[in-house]
């Protein structure tokens, strides 16, 4: 009789194994692999080798493989790839930044490992949290809770009130490991401060890293509704101006992210893409956390699933309803067909550096016979109501040359389709405001006292934006509402129109020097120039890149530089992986925030 066979040690093929499932970059230290795909194992016996006859060797392996996408470019997009875009601006001119998810940068997996045992459902019952850590549902819900710090030790606490001296703005960031490193570093103390397309990066990093496929998307025109009621109700004075302090509100932009899992636990049908919303609005379930919701759930207006689909359902969905408070207290309500929720919702297209517009994937075609079909589910009627027609249209349109530190034109085109004469009053307005919906001082009036349209006609009237009205109070959004209201007094009648304005920032360009080459210094050129009528001061440059830069790289300008001057240094990189990178670029001053740049960077091997 053989004698037992004794196991001496068990070689993980680290190496082979972490080429093979792309996760070498994850940890070198130990076993990382992805479902779905086989690894090796080699074990080595004491005394005498392993006999296919004589011997019988058991595995046990326990996988949910319930994240896995059949398409290997989507793959590579939403595990692999480490850097991204995000989108903001306006609906009407969509700016992209770039981002540096550093899902595979080092120590990240660890990072992500504590964030999960950090949790408060991992504290209450360790055994319980990480018997259900195979359900991609849970560990989004926990990720989803956890990015944010208002109900336990998470990463990031929110701010939008454009205080930040405390800590970093917002607009700052560039990347996510800086971020997570902090966290991390400083005893899981929350980092400040975050706003919606923080979360959401950070978020996308945390369940990539997690091997969870995950995007992040832009909703513009983005509803904020408190009460489930799917609609926004504003209510304005006779000059258009809002009235009410309610919270809800209509942000210009908002940014969560998705994630590819199967839903065993709804209805088949809804497996596929996942809303998560990490940035703290809402609680759900008791916890500042939402999703995953199902976006086909959304699409065809099944309020019931799991989770938060109502609160998601608004976002993209929403009716919104303006009443003009008249002198007697009376409230009128007022058309305004140029604020649709749930507009050009994005998200960085697979394998290139575009936009795809997944707004399809979301609702149905304003008006369409599905989209209709899809309110009456939600038991949402607002939409179904026909609308006010009164012959008369208005507009914003926005001029040319609308750059940061310029003065500009835009106009309130107004049409009349009608054989009548319409006269009235036509009040314009310009505030700045930030990307949330709140808004700051006026920065241009103009008051038509004795406006009038013949049958038939169109007018085009000029509304001019001075860079001294607006300098001293424009966000880090760079945005200004633009609001045009024509009062017809004879008909009782109120037309409102919006737009908000989205002011470009100077470019910066970016050289490399020299040929790119693994293992090789490298030396990147980065300027700016001043396009203020003012010189800036506290200039600095902020530098990385995943597989370019251990870590971020500042330098400051030591120097005021003066209107017009373009400035100008360098930075070292060491790249450490070959392979397509970007070199994410952000500037900093006084009076020029959160100017953002990239270059792609194609390392060769040395």
């Amino acid at each position: 009789m053989a004698e037992d066979l004794v196991l001496e040690r068990c070689d993980l093929e680290l190496e082979a194994n972490g080429r093979d499932h792309h996760t070498a970059d994850l940890c070198r230290e130990n076993l990382v692999v992805r479902r779905g795909q086989p690894f090796w194992l080699t074990l080595h016996f004491e005394g005498r080798n392993y006999e296919a006859g004589v011997d019988s060797l058991t595995f046990c392996a326990v996988t949910a493989d319930a994240v896995y996408l059949d398409s290997d470019e989507e793959r590579r997009e939403y595990v692999l790839t480490q850097q991204g875009f995000i989108y903001q601006g306006s609906a009407k001119f969509i700016k992209s930044i770039p981002w540096n998810f550093g899902q595979f940068e080092d120590g990240i997996l660890d990072i992500c490992l504590m964030l999960l045992d950090v949790n408060p459902k991992f504290l209450r019952n360790a055994g319980r949290d990480c018997s259900r850590r195979s359900s991609p549902v849970y560990v989004g819900r926990v990720v989803s809770g956890m990015v944010n710090c208002n109900d336990d030790q998470g990463v990031l606490l929110g701010r939008w009130d454009n205080n930040y001296r405390d800590g970093i703005s917002p607009m700052f960031w560039i990347g996510s490991v800086d971020i997570l490193r902090r966290w991390k570093n400083d005893s899981c103390q929350r980092v400040k401060y975050g706003q919606c397309w923080v979360f959401a990066a950070v978020a996308c990093t945390v369940l990539r890293c997690l091997g969870v496929p995950t995007r992040v998307v832009t909703n513009y025109n983005s509803a904020h509704d408190q009460n489930s009621n799917l609609l926004i109700e504003y209510f304005r004075n006779e000059s258009g101006e809002i009235q009410s302090d309610k919270s809800e509100m209509i942000w210009n932009f908002h940014c969560w992210v998705e994630s590819w899992m199967t839903r065993p636990d709804l209805q088949p049908g809804y497996e596929g893409w996942q809303a998560l919303d990490p940035t703290p609005q809402e609680k759900s379930e008791g916890t500042y956390c939402c999703g995953p919701v199902p976006v086909r759930a959304i699409k065809v207006g099944d309020l019931s699933t799991k989770y938060d689909a109502p609160f998601v359902f608004a976002e993209v969905n929403a009716d919104v309803v303006d009443w003009i408070r008249q002198d007697d207290g009376s409230m009128h309500k007022s058309i305004n067909r140029s604020l649709v929720v749930g507009q050009k919702i994005s998200t960085k297209s697979v394998g290139r550096d575009e936009r795809e517009d997944i707004t399809h994937t979301y609702k149905y075609p304003e008006g369409s016979a599905e989209e209709r079909e899809a309110f009456t589910r939600a038991n949402h009627q607002n939409k179904l109501a026909g609308k006010e027609e009164t012959g008369v249209a208005m507009r914003i349109r926005a001029g040319q040359g609308m750059n940061r530190g310029s003065d500009f034109d835009v106009f309130a085109h107004i049409t009349n389709n009608t054989a009548e004469d319409h006269a009235g009053c036509l009040l314009l307005c310009a505030r700045t405001v930030s990307y949330n919906g709140i808004l700051g001082p006026n920065c241009g009036t103009k008051d038509l006292l004795n406006f009038s349209l013949e049958p038939f006609s169109e007018k085009s009237i000029p509304l001019r934006i001075l860079y001294e009205k607006y300098c001293d109070y424009l966000t880090e959004s760079n945005l200004i509402k633009v609001r045009g209201l024509f009062v017809e007094p004879a008909a009782n009648s109120y037309l409102l129109a919006e737009r908000d304005i989205y002011l470009e920032n100077p470019e910066i360009k970016i050289r490399i020097l020299g040929e790119p080459k693994q293992n090789r210094k490298l030396v990147a050129e980065v300027s700016l120039r001043n396009p203020l009528t003012v010189p800036l001061s506290g200039c600095t440059f902020t530098v990385e890149g995943a597989g370019l830069t251990k870590e971020q790289k500042t330098v400051d300008i030591p120097h005021p530089v003066e209107a017009g001057e373009e400035v100008k240094v360098r930075v070292d990189l060491l790249p450490l992986n070959a392979g397509r990178h970007k070199l994410v670029v952000n500037f900093e001053s006084d009076r020029l925030k959160a100017v953002k740049g990239f270059r792609n960077v194609i390392v060769n091997t040395s």
